[in-house]
Protein backbone atom coordinates (compact mmCIF):
# COMPACT_ATOMS: atom_id res chain seq x y z
CA UNK A 1 0.00 0.00 0.00
CA UNK A 2 1.15 3.91 -1.03
CA UNK A 3 1.36 6.07 1.92
CA UNK A 4 -2.51 7.45 1.74
CA UNK A 5 -3.78 3.90 1.58
CA UNK A 6 -2.19 3.00 4.98
CA UNK A 7 -3.19 5.93 6.33
CA UNK A 8 -6.65 5.55 5.43
CA UNK A 9 -6.67 2.05 6.87
CA UNK A 10 -5.71 3.30 10.36
CA UNK A 11 -8.02 5.83 10.02
CA UNK A 12 -10.72 3.65 9.15
CA UNK A 13 -9.94 1.09 11.61
CA UNK A 14 -9.97 3.61 14.53
CA UNK A 15 -13.36 5.29 13.29
CA UNK A 16 -15.12 2.05 13.64
CA UNK A 17 -13.18 1.34 16.86
CA UNK A 18 -14.86 4.54 17.72
CA UNK A 19 -18.42 4.61 16.44
CA UNK A 20 -18.81 1.53 18.14
CA UNK A 21 -17.90 2.73 21.40
CA UNK A 22 -20.19 5.72 20.93
CA UNK A 23 -23.08 3.56 20.13
CA UNK A 24 -22.32 1.85 23.78
CA UNK A 25 -22.46 5.34 25.52
CA UNK A 26 -24.84 5.97 27.53
CA UNK A 27 -24.02 8.51 30.15
CA UNK A 28 -26.79 10.44 32.44
CA UNK A 29 -27.87 13.06 31.55
CA UNK A 30 -28.52 12.11 28.25
CA UNK A 31 -27.37 15.61 26.96
CA UNK A 32 -24.02 14.74 28.09
CA UNK A 33 -23.42 11.52 25.92
CA UNK A 34 -24.81 13.91 23.16
CA UNK A 35 -21.96 16.62 23.33
CA UNK A 36 -19.20 13.88 24.01
CA UNK A 37 -20.47 12.24 20.88
CA UNK A 38 -20.97 15.08 18.66
CA UNK A 39 -17.11 16.55 18.58
CA UNK A 40 -15.65 12.80 19.25
CA UNK A 41 -17.42 12.00 15.88
CA UNK A 42 -16.95 15.05 14.13
CA UNK A 43 -13.93 13.31 12.01
CA UNK A 44 -11.01 14.99 11.34
CA UNK A 45 -7.31 13.48 10.39
CA UNK A 46 -7.01 11.73 13.38
CA UNK A 47 -3.47 12.25 13.88
CA UNK A 48 -2.74 10.80 16.83
CA UNK A 49 -4.61 7.35 16.88
CA UNK A 50 -2.73 6.88 13.53
CA UNK A 51 -0.03 7.23 14.64
CA UNK A 52 0.17 5.22 17.53
CA UNK A 53 -1.05 2.28 15.14
CA UNK A 54 1.75 2.99 12.92
CA UNK A 55 4.20 2.96 15.35
CA UNK A 56 3.05 -0.14 16.87
CA UNK A 57 3.66 -1.95 13.58
CA UNK A 58 6.87 -0.44 13.12
CA UNK A 59 7.93 -1.76 16.49
CA UNK A 60 6.55 -5.38 15.82
CA UNK A 61 3.25 -5.12 18.15
CA UNK A 62 -0.37 -5.38 16.54
CA UNK A 63 -2.69 -3.35 16.42
CA UNK A 64 -5.80 -5.52 16.94
CA UNK A 65 -6.29 -5.26 20.64
CA UNK A 66 -4.96 -2.07 21.72
CA UNK A 67 -7.34 0.44 20.37
CA UNK A 68 -8.56 1.60 23.32
CA UNK A 69 -5.63 3.49 23.58
CA UNK A 70 -5.80 5.05 20.37
CA UNK A 71 -9.69 6.35 22.00
CA UNK A 72 -7.94 7.46 25.30
CA UNK A 73 -5.37 9.72 23.28
CA UNK A 74 -8.57 10.79 20.77
CA UNK A 75 -10.82 11.13 23.99
CA UNK A 76 -8.08 13.76 25.33
CA UNK A 77 -7.34 15.59 22.34
CA UNK A 78 -10.95 16.25 21.39
CA UNK A 79 -11.59 17.43 25.20
CA UNK A 80 -8.90 20.35 24.59
CA UNK A 81 -10.49 20.84 21.34
CA UNK A 82 -13.47 21.66 23.12
CA UNK A 83 -11.98 23.88 26.19
CA UNK A 84 -9.29 25.62 23.39
CA UNK A 85 -12.65 26.70 21.39
CA UNK A 86 -14.32 28.22 24.38
CA UNK A 87 -14.57 32.35 24.64
CA UNK A 88 -12.36 32.39 27.56
CA UNK A 89 -9.53 31.06 25.48
CA UNK A 90 -9.68 31.04 21.64
CA UNK A 91 -12.98 31.81 20.84
CA UNK A 92 -13.63 29.87 18.17
CA UNK A 93 -17.17 29.06 16.52
CA UNK A 94 -16.22 26.00 14.18
CA UNK A 95 -13.97 23.04 14.48
CA UNK A 96 -13.76 20.63 12.05
CA UNK A 97 -15.94 22.51 9.56
CA UNK A 98 -19.03 22.04 12.05
CA UNK A 99 -19.98 24.47 14.88
CA UNK A 100 -18.09 24.25 17.84
CA UNK A 101 -18.64 22.49 21.26
CA UNK A 102 -19.80 25.66 22.88
CA UNK A 103 -22.28 26.78 20.11
CA UNK A 104 -24.21 24.13 19.84
CA UNK A 105 -24.73 22.98 23.94
CA UNK A 106 -23.69 26.39 25.67
CA UNK A 107 -20.64 26.84 27.28
CA UNK A 108 -21.33 25.13 30.55
CA UNK A 109 -22.06 22.40 28.87
CA UNK A 110 -19.39 22.23 26.70
CA UNK A 111 -17.02 22.30 29.18
CA UNK A 112 -18.61 19.25 31.43
CA UNK A 113 -18.54 17.52 28.07
CA UNK A 114 -14.53 18.27 27.96
CA UNK A 115 -13.94 16.84 31.65
CA UNK A 116 -16.08 14.10 30.61
CA UNK A 117 -13.93 13.04 28.00
CA UNK A 118 -10.71 13.51 30.07
CA UNK A 119 -12.04 11.90 32.84
CA UNK A 120 -13.19 9.35 30.06
CA UNK A 121 -9.37 8.56 28.86
CA UNK A 122 -8.35 7.40 31.68
CA UNK A 123 -11.36 5.25 32.26
CA UNK A 124 -9.68 3.24 29.08
CA UNK A 125 -6.54 3.49 30.37
CA UNK A 126 -6.92 1.92 33.88
CA UNK A 127 -8.57 -0.91 32.19
CA UNK A 128 -5.85 -1.87 30.05
CA UNK A 129 -3.28 -1.47 33.02
CA UNK A 130 -3.88 -5.04 34.29
CA UNK A 131 -2.34 -6.42 31.08
CA UNK A 132 1.46 -5.36 32.01
CA UNK A 133 4.27 -3.06 33.14
CA UNK A 134 4.00 -1.96 29.41
CA UNK A 135 0.92 -0.83 29.29
CA UNK A 136 1.01 1.05 32.86
CA UNK A 137 4.19 2.63 31.21
CA UNK A 138 1.74 3.69 28.36
CA UNK A 139 -0.83 5.31 30.84
CA UNK A 140 1.70 7.01 32.57
CA UNK A 141 3.28 8.34 29.64
CA UNK A 142 -0.11 10.29 28.26
CA UNK A 143 -0.90 10.97 31.59
CA UNK A 144 1.94 13.03 32.09
CA UNK A 145 2.06 14.50 28.61
CA UNK A 146 -1.97 15.66 28.83
CA UNK A 147 -1.41 17.58 32.05
CA UNK A 148 0.88 20.07 33.88
CA UNK A 149 3.53 18.90 32.42
CA UNK A 150 2.80 18.70 29.14
CA UNK A 151 -0.74 19.76 27.02
CA UNK A 152 -2.14 22.01 30.21
CA UNK A 153 1.22 23.79 30.44
CA UNK A 154 1.54 24.56 26.78
CA UNK A 155 -2.11 25.90 26.65
CA UNK A 156 -1.46 27.94 29.80
CA UNK A 157 1.77 29.69 28.63
CA UNK A 158 0.03 29.93 25.20
CA UNK A 159 -2.46 32.34 27.17
CA UNK A 160 0.36 33.88 29.21
CA UNK A 161 2.28 34.97 26.20
CA UNK A 162 -0.61 36.46 24.07
CA UNK A 163 0.26 39.85 23.60
CA UNK A 164 3.06 40.05 25.30
CA UNK A 165 6.81 40.83 23.67
CA UNK A 166 8.23 37.10 23.96
CA UNK A 167 10.42 35.34 21.74
CA UNK A 168 11.46 31.94 20.27
CA UNK A 169 12.56 31.27 23.73
CA UNK A 170 8.83 31.22 24.77
CA UNK A 171 7.60 29.83 21.30
CA UNK A 172 9.55 26.42 21.21
CA UNK A 173 8.40 26.26 24.86
CA UNK A 174 4.54 26.19 23.69
CA UNK A 175 5.45 23.92 21.19
CA UNK A 176 6.85 21.45 23.59
CA UNK A 177 4.45 20.92 25.65
CA UNK A 178 0.86 22.46 24.12
CA UNK A 179 1.62 20.44 20.92
CA UNK A 180 4.62 18.31 20.65
CA UNK A 181 4.00 16.45 24.12
CA UNK A 182 0.63 15.41 22.76
CA UNK A 183 2.42 13.79 19.23
CA UNK A 184 4.85 12.53 20.74
CA UNK A 185 2.39 10.04 23.64
CA UNK A 186 1.44 7.69 20.85
CA UNK A 187 4.93 7.34 19.66
CA UNK A 188 6.13 6.64 23.30
CA UNK A 189 2.81 4.31 23.73
CA UNK A 190 3.65 2.18 21.20
CA UNK A 191 7.10 1.79 22.14
CA UNK A 192 6.39 1.38 25.60
CA UNK A 193 3.90 -1.45 24.87
CA UNK A 194 6.09 -3.18 22.40
CA UNK A 195 9.51 -2.80 24.90
CA UNK A 196 11.51 -1.03 22.26
CA UNK A 197 12.96 2.46 22.20
CA UNK A 198 11.30 4.59 24.08
CA UNK A 199 13.91 7.57 23.87
CA UNK A 200 13.97 7.57 20.46
CA UNK A 201 10.60 7.61 20.03
CA UNK A 202 9.95 10.32 22.09
CA UNK A 203 12.45 12.56 20.48
CA UNK A 204 10.85 12.04 16.72
CA UNK A 205 7.80 12.89 18.33
CA UNK A 206 8.27 15.93 19.77
CA UNK A 207 10.68 17.21 16.46
CA UNK A 208 7.26 15.91 14.77
CA UNK A 209 5.35 18.32 17.17
CA UNK A 210 7.59 21.25 16.85
CA UNK A 211 6.77 20.57 12.72
CA UNK A 212 2.70 20.04 13.11
CA UNK A 213 2.72 23.35 15.10
CA UNK A 214 5.33 25.02 12.52
CA UNK A 215 2.83 24.47 9.75
CA UNK A 216 -0.44 25.24 11.94
CA UNK A 217 1.03 28.43 12.23
CA UNK A 218 2.18 28.99 8.41
CA UNK A 219 -1.61 27.46 7.64
CA UNK A 220 -3.42 30.22 9.99
CA UNK A 221 -2.32 33.08 8.26
CA UNK A 222 -2.10 31.46 4.38
CA UNK A 223 -4.56 28.40 4.43
CA UNK A 224 -8.43 28.63 3.49
CA UNK A 225 -11.63 28.08 6.43
CA UNK A 226 -13.18 26.11 4.72
CA UNK A 227 -10.23 23.37 3.54
CA UNK A 228 -8.82 23.48 7.68
CA UNK A 229 -12.32 23.37 9.24
CA UNK A 230 -11.90 26.75 11.37
CA UNK A 231 -11.36 30.03 11.69
CA UNK A 232 -8.17 31.59 9.81
CA UNK A 233 -6.27 34.53 10.39
CA UNK A 234 -7.05 34.71 14.54
CA UNK A 235 -3.66 34.46 15.94
CA UNK A 236 -2.71 37.53 14.02
CA UNK A 237 -5.71 39.42 15.00
CA UNK A 238 -5.39 38.25 19.05
CA UNK A 239 -1.55 38.85 18.98
CA UNK A 240 -0.75 35.55 19.41
CA UNK A 241 2.92 34.25 19.43
CA UNK A 242 3.36 32.13 16.95
CA UNK A 243 6.36 31.58 14.42
CA UNK A 244 4.93 33.78 11.41
CA UNK A 245 5.16 36.37 14.06
CA UNK A 246 8.66 35.64 15.07
CA UNK A 247 10.58 34.60 12.01
CA UNK A 248 8.22 35.94 9.48
CA UNK A 249 6.22 33.66 6.75
CA UNK A 250 9.33 33.12 5.30
CA UNK A 251 11.33 32.46 8.16
CA UNK A 252 8.43 29.73 9.56
CA UNK A 253 9.27 28.16 6.17
CA UNK A 254 12.42 27.92 6.57
CA UNK A 255 12.17 26.43 10.35
CA UNK A 256 9.60 24.10 9.18
CA UNK A 257 11.82 22.48 6.05
CA UNK A 258 14.72 22.29 8.84
CA UNK A 259 12.58 20.28 11.08
CA UNK A 260 11.29 18.32 8.93
CA UNK A 261 15.35 17.14 8.31
CA UNK A 262 15.19 16.90 12.00
CA UNK A 263 12.93 14.28 12.35
CA UNK A 264 13.93 12.24 9.60
CA UNK A 265 17.24 12.27 11.34
CA UNK A 266 15.94 10.93 14.52
CA UNK A 267 13.33 8.04 12.67
CA UNK A 268 17.20 7.51 11.11
CA UNK A 269 18.16 6.44 14.82
CA UNK A 270 15.41 4.32 15.57
CA UNK A 271 17.74 0.80 14.69
CA UNK A 272 15.42 -2.40 14.18
CA UNK A 273 11.97 -0.55 13.20
CA UNK A 274 9.97 -0.15 10.18
CA UNK A 275 10.14 3.77 9.89
CA UNK A 276 9.10 3.66 6.31
CA UNK A 277 5.82 4.87 6.72
CA UNK A 278 6.68 7.37 9.41
CA UNK A 279 9.26 9.11 7.38
CA UNK A 280 6.75 9.72 4.87
CA UNK A 281 4.07 10.90 7.83
CA UNK A 282 6.67 13.84 7.98
CA UNK A 283 6.01 14.98 4.37
CA UNK A 284 2.59 14.63 5.05
CA UNK A 285 2.81 17.00 7.96
CA UNK A 286 5.19 19.77 6.25
CA UNK A 287 3.06 19.74 2.90
CA UNK A 288 -0.79 20.01 4.26
CA UNK A 289 -2.83 22.20 3.41
CA UNK A 290 -5.47 21.54 6.36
Amino acid sequence: MNFSERYEGYRAHFEEYLRRTCENMAFEPAILTESMRYSLLSGGKRVRPVLFFAALEAFGAPVAGNEAFALALECIHTYSLIHDDLPAMDNDDFRRGRPSNHKVFGEANAILAGDALLSYAFDLLLAECGRGEGYLAAARALSKAAGAEGMVAGQSRDLLYTGENAGERELLAIYRDKTGRLIAAPLVMAACIAGKCRGEAEAFGLALGDLFQLTDDILDAVGESGKLGKSVGKDEAEHKLTAVRVFTLDGAWARADACAGRCRMQLAAMDGADTAFLEEFVGYVLNRDR
